[in-house]
């Protein structure tokens, strides 16, 4: 039995291809011959379609749990280039920022005078600076700096160390086998 006139009114009925129409082998199908009888035989169930097949989502969706744990981003992983993943612009200019709202706090501070204020952002600005680190470094070096040098802001809480807060310190530890002979020669 040649069905292919019936399974291509089929596809255009049911809007989908022909390789996804399924035809039940019947007499009554072979008989269709207008739209109509084959939307009856569709309603009847003897015509239907195969789902399509989709795209399975479970891996990726494992694989984005674990990236954002922080696995799997090692070199091996990464596609695309260095500027790709984070823009060269934009780390510029986080860097140059923040080093120009140090340099300019340090002038507001007395820390450097005008002439050297001007003279350190130009340089800021030619890229000789690779961190606030460097900038404060290289103001020390050419004698640039008069006060105290510029520090992290620190909060109330971390202010002192771990033993001035409980009033303990660490003390070295005998490895257990010295003990074990520190016994043994008390008892003889």
């Amino acid at each position: 039995m040649n069905l292919r006139t019936q399974k291509n009114l089929a596809a255009k009925i049911l809007k989908a291809g022909i390789s996804r129409v399924k035809v039940e082998n019947d007499p009554d199908v072979a008989e269709a011959i207008t739209r109509n009888d084959v939307r009856n035989l569709i309603k009847a169930g003897l015509i239907s379609t195969i789902q399509k097949k989709g795209q399975c989502t479970s891996l990726s969706k494992k694989r984005a749990a674990q990236k954002k744990k922080g696995r799997k981003t090692s070199k091996g992983s990464k596609k695309g280039t260095k500027n790709a993943r984070k823009n060269s612009k934009t780390k510029w200019m986080v860097r140059i920022r923040s080093i120009r709202k140090m340099l300019k706090e340090m002038k507001e501070g007395n820390q450097i005078e005008n002439a050297d204020y001007r003279k350190l952002y130009k340089l800021a600005s030619g890229g000789t600076f690779r961190s606030k680190k460097h900038v404060i470094m290289y103001a020390e070096d050419h004698d640039m700096l008069k006060g105290p040098k510029p520090r992290k802001k620190k909060s109330a809480d971390s202010s002192g160390t771990k033993a001035k807060k409980t009033g303990k310190t660490r003390t070295a530890k005998t490895p257990k086998k010295k003990v074990a002979a520190n016994k043994v020669k008390k008892d003889a």
